[in-house]
């Protein structure tokens, strides 16, 4: 195996010279076996939290819910008609559970522009505004989910005999679980002294 690495050309070559040269690197077979059995680190889940392993499984068990779906309607011609409300509810589900990972991860959309004219003074105080008034509204959503629960929480599924609780306490969980993260990245913003708003190059990658 060899590998190719392009020189400039040297001052004064002639016109009929390529342009570059090649430079051809070889490679003993055993240096290429050694590069497919190098140990690589362990896997570090320590960073994931209870509200993504929660979103994957409400993504399988959709995905599981609409694969049924096409295959009983296009393959056995008889198709299960519950596959597509449950589907429909993981969906919903699997939006207000995925929506507290963002708030952790502060991966929500968000605009930055005027952060970059602000002085750091000003800047500070209204993105610190911006964090509180963000964590009370996902308070108060919780306490709307609640007043909801209590209202239509015994209704029954359409297709299914299960109780609608099911989904709208799972959406309960995830307006409670972005309310305890925007908390948590309230206070974790200010002991920093700094939001993605204010210096978002520090959230991806690019900066420190």
């Amino acid at each position: 195996m060899t590998s190719y690495a392009k020189q400039p050309v040297p001052h004064g070559a002639g016109l009929q010279q390529s342009p570059a040269e090649e430079h051809h690197s070889q490679i003993t077979p055993e240096e290429l076996a050694h590069s497919f059995v190098d140990n690589s680190p362990p896997a570090d889940l320590s960073h994931y939290a209870i509200e993504d392993w929660a979103t994957v499984a409400l993504f399988w068990l959709m995905a599981g819910a609409v694969f049924l779906q096409f295959f009983t309607r296009y393959v056995m011609n008889d198709s299960l008609n519950w596959t597509e409300e449950i589907a429909s509810y993981c969906l919903v589900a699997l939006v207000f559970v995925g929506s507290a990972m963002c708030v952790r991860l502060s991966r929500h959309i968000q605009v930055d522009i005027l952060y970059r004219f602000l002085p750091d003074g000003p800047a500070r105080l209204l993105s610190t505004l911006v964090d509180v008034i963000r964590t009370a509204f996902f308070i108060y959503l919780v306490q709307l989910m609640w007043r909801l629960i209590e209202v239509v929480g015994d209704e029954p599924m359409v297709t299914i005999q299960l109780s609608k609780g099911i989904l709208y306490y799972a959406v309960l969980a995830g307006c409670v679980l972005m309310a305890v993260r925007s908390l948590q990245v309230t206070i974790v913003n200010w002991r920093r002294g700094y939001s993605v708003l204010e210096k978002p190059e520090a959230f991806d990658g690019t900066g420190v």
